[in-house]
C-alpha cells in the first residue's frame, strides 16, 4: 500500500514537472536603438544639464556652447550691410526737380497754345517749348534709369553680405544643444567647461519605453517568422521563473550568418541561422544587454 501511495506521488510530481517544462523557440539579448547626439558647433560648453538616467523630452535644449565670435561676426557684416546701403542715391529731389521743370514748360506750352489761337503767337515759339519739354522728359527718364542701376548695383553688393549673415545665424542656432528625441541619457561624454568641436560626441541617449529582442532562428523554423505577428519573450524572473512579454516581430534578416558565440539554440552552433527584431514595451524593467527567450505563438 504504502509503495503504492509512493509511486501515484512520483508520478504526479513527473506530470506537474513536465507541464512547467519550459521551451524556448529562440534566444537572443536585448538592445535599443542608440542615438549619439554630437556637438553641432565649435567652442566651450557653457551650459550642459545632462545627466546618465536622466529621461529627457525630444527638442529639449540640454546646452548651449560659446557664440561671442559669432555674435561679434554678425555685427560686423550688418554694419558692412548698412555702410553699402548708405551709398543709394536719393533719387527722390533730383527726379523731383526735372518734374517740377517739366510742369512749368506744360503751363507755358498751355498758355501759348492760347495765345496762337487767338494769333497772339507764333508757331515757332509753340514748336520751341515742345521741343524743351521732350528734352526734359528725356532727362528725367535717362536720370531714373541711372539713379535705378546705382540703386541696384549696390543692393546686389549687400546680397553676399546678407548670405553670410544667414550663415552666422545657422551657425548661432547650432550653437545650442538640443536633445532630438525622447529617451533615457545612457553615457555622457563631456562635461561643463570643456571646449568641442564640430561632430564631438556629447552624450548617448535611447528610448527604452519599446526596446527590441534580437534573437537567431534555424531555417527550419523560418516558417513561423511573419513581420508583424505576435510572439511571446521571456525573461527571467525570481526563483527560477519567468516573466512574460507580448512582443512583435518587426525585422527578419535576409542573410543567415553562423550562430553567435553568446547564443545557445538546440541546434548546432555550426547552424547557420537567422536574426530577428521583436519588439517589445518596456515598463523599465528590461535592460540592454539583458538575454531574452522567444516563443513563436502556435497555430
Amino acid at each position: 500500500m504504502k509503495t503504492t501511495f509512493t509511486g501515484i506521488l512520483l508520478a504526479t510530481a513527473l506530470m506537474a514537472c513536465k507541464s512547467n517544462k519550459h521551451e524556448a523557440d529562440a534566444y537572443g539579448n536585448f538592445e535599443a536603438v542608440e542615438t549619439i547626439v554630437s556637438a553641432e558647433g565649435t567652442g566651450k560648453i557653457l551650459v550642459f544639464g545632462v545627466e546618465e538616467g536622466m529621461i529627457l523630452p525630444a527638442d529639449t535644449i540640454v546646452g548651449w556652447i560659446d557664440s561671442t565670435q559669432l555674435h561679434l561676426k554678425k555685427t560686423q557684416l550688418q554694419a558692412n550691410i548698412k555702410a553699402v546701403l548708405s551709398k543709394r542715391p536719393d533719387a527722390g529731389p533730383q527726379l523731383q526737380v526735372i518734374r517740377e521743370q517739366i510742369a512749368t514748360q506744360k503751363r507755358e506750352q498751355q498758355r501759348i497754345t492760347n495765345l496762337l489761337n487767338a494769333r497772339a503767337a507764333t508757331s515757332k515759339q509753340l514748336d520751341d517749348i515742345n521741343a524743351q519739354i521732350a528734352v526734359l522728359e528725356k532727362q528725367y527718364t535717362s536720370l531714373a534709369s541711372s539713379l535705378q542701376t546705382q540703386t541696384t548695383g549696390l543692393t546686389s553688393e549687400t546680397q553676399p553680405l546678407q548670405a553670410q549673415v544667414a550663415q552666422v545665424n545657422d551657425q548661432l542656432s547650432q550653437t545650442r544643444i538640443t536633445n532630438p528625441l525622447h529617451g533615457t541619457v545612457l553615457t555622457k561624454y563631456v562635461e561643463k567647461g570643456e571646449v568641442v568641436n564640430y561632430g564631438k560626441a556629447l552624450y548617448k541617449i535611447a528610448d527604452l519605453s519599446e526596446i527590441i529582442l534580437r534573437a537567431y532562428v534555424g531555417e527550419e523554423q523560418l516558417g513561423q517568422v511573419k513581420i508583424g505577428a505576435p510572439v511571446t519573450v521571456l525573461t527571467d524572473a525570481p526563483e527560477g521563473k519567468y516573466r512574460e512579454w507580448k512582443g512583435t516581430i518587426t525585422w527578419v534578416s535576409a542573410a543567415a550568418e553562423f550562430t553567435p558565440k553568446v547564443i545557445q539554440t538546440k541546434e548546432e552552433r555550426t547552424n547557420l541561422v537567422y536574426a530577428v527584431k521583436v519588439k517589445v514595451k518596456n515598463d523599465g524593467s528590461i535592460k540592454i544587454g539583458m538575454p531574452g527567450e522567444l516563443q513563436f505563438s502556435k497555430p
